[in-house]
């Protein structure tokens, strides 16, 4: 017997904020993608791909509120006040965000905002870029006898300009798994040295993860500086210890196959 799913209604003058996953569409929750064709306005992060923006129907007002490393940026003041003037127009609105709304996503904080406002809300999970990023490219996080623990981290500052303790980090755990850590890598890695990481460790740069624009680049920690100042502009994901080298042992024949764009620079 067939089962339906069945939906909340996604009542005007309410938000729901999405997960839209690492990438590909068809990494989308059905509660996301349910969101997506109902919505009258989406509210979409720059890491959301044009592939999952375009599921939206027509009539759909798409607005770009992104947040680039010294590209494109939206403050989250102001991000928060659209959010609360759509749903008090009595729009369905649509806060889309690339992976998980409360993963680096600042989903805690338009919670807050909305909750603040007295407008109803809810939040569809998605599935993390450190989680589906490294999945569907075939390098696990974790591996029994080389990775027992894992460590997910911003390269990005605090609102009150503090820095992550790398140097505590790089005893935390085997795997190190980076979002928004380009711009500060060199400093970064060589936090992660001076703390004990080894120079030769392999570290693996995961562009434009899912979509057909992805790209893998793997090197060394030592060379990963050089490595990141090259590289095109793209959402990345940085990941650091033996499992990459393990990520790069297996065949191309597999579930998610690794993209012939797979290099390595050193």
């Amino acid at each position: 017997m067939a089962m339906t799913i069945r939906h909340p209604d996604f009542a005007p003058g309410t938000v729901w904020l999405a997960g839209a996953g690492p990438g590909d569409p068809a990494l989308l929750t059905l509660a996301a993608l349910h969101a997506i064709a109902t919505a009258d306005v989406i509210l979409h992060d720059a890491l959301v791909s044009p592939e999952i923006l375009a599921l939206a129907p027509a009539a759909t007002r798409l607005i770009p509120a992104g947040k680039r490393a010294h590209g494109e940026h939206t403050p989250q003041l102001a991000i928060n006040a659209q959010l609360i003037a759509l749903a008090s127009a009595q729009h369905r609105v649509l806060r889309l965000k690339g992976g998980d709304p409360f993963v680096f996503g600042r989903g805690g904080e338009e919670c807050l905002a909305l909750a603040a406002a007295g407008i109803v809300f809810r939040v569809i999970p998605g599935i993390s870029a450190g989680i589906g990023a490294t999945t569907a490219a075939c390098l696990p996080i974790t591996h029994r006898g080389i990775a027992r623990s894992v460590v997910f981290a911003t390269g990005e500052s605090g609102p009150d300009g503090a820095e992550v303790d790398f140097a505590g980090l790089a005893r935390a755990a085997d795997t190190l798994v980076l979002y928004m850590a380009r711009a500060k890598f060199e400093a970064i890695a060589a936090s992660l040295i001076e703390a004990g990481r080894e120079p030769a460790e392999p570290v693996a740069f995961l562009l434009d993860a899912t979509t057909p624009r992805e790209e893998i680049i793997r090197t060394t920690l030592a060379e990963a500086p050089r490595i990141a100042r090259t590289l095109r502009p793209a959402a990345t994901l940085i990941v650091i210890g033996p499992v990459v080298g393990i990520g790069a042992m297996f065949a191309t024949e597999t579930a998610f196959p690794v993209p012939d764009t797979v290099s390595a620079q050193g």
